[in-house]
């Protein structure tokens, strides 16, 4: 069976994940690895990645999933808040919506990524309270995500989705 990595990385974390994926699967069935293109969709399995915009999916990755015509997906992102299993799952909900009615989805995995700088400069100049405090936090433990255990459960969802 083929497969294509597809993938929008804003920042480079959704990146090291499919470039994680590609690593572990065999090269000689890759059709693809690169942006939302029409070329992936010639692949039976589609490893589709994204970060996440406002609790869901970017648009070009959005439009790349209402495409699929049949073949088996697996999910992954980034989000930069996160840790929370529900949060993440909520992510990926919405996401699985742009899919058409009766695809299968054979696997997905979220993790945190971390965020731009500009990011963590617009919680400085937010009024003190505990949400700030909160995003403070929050920005700071992203800032070493994804990390190798992130990476290494990724590969393990991929492997289990692949039957390796």
């Amino acid at each position: 069976m083929t497969y294509a990595i597809v993938y929008s990385s804003m920042t480079g974390n959704t990146r090291q994940l499919a470039l994680a994926i590609q690593a572990a699967l065999p090269a000689e069935r890759c059709l693809y690895c690169g942006g939302p293109a029409p070329e992936a969709l010639a692949a039976d399995i589609l490893y589709v990645g994204f970060w996440t915009d406002k609790g869901d999916c970017d648009p070009s990755v959005a439009d790349f999933l209402s495409q699929v015509t049949g073949q088996k997906v697996f999910l992954f992102g980034t989000a930069g808040f996160g840790g929370s299993p529900e949060y993440f799952e909520r992510i990926l909900t919405t996401v699985r919506g742009h899919l058409p009615q009766g695809t299968s989805v054979t696997g997905s995995y979220m993790c945190q990524g971390k965020m731009p700088a500009a990011v963590r400069a617009r919680y400085e100049v937010m009024e003190e309270n505990p949400r700030r405090a909160a995003m403070l936090e929050n920005f700071d433990k992203a800032l070493s995500h994804p990390d190798q255990s992130d990476l290494d459960a990724l590969v393990t969802a991929v492997r289990a989705s692949a039957g390796i």
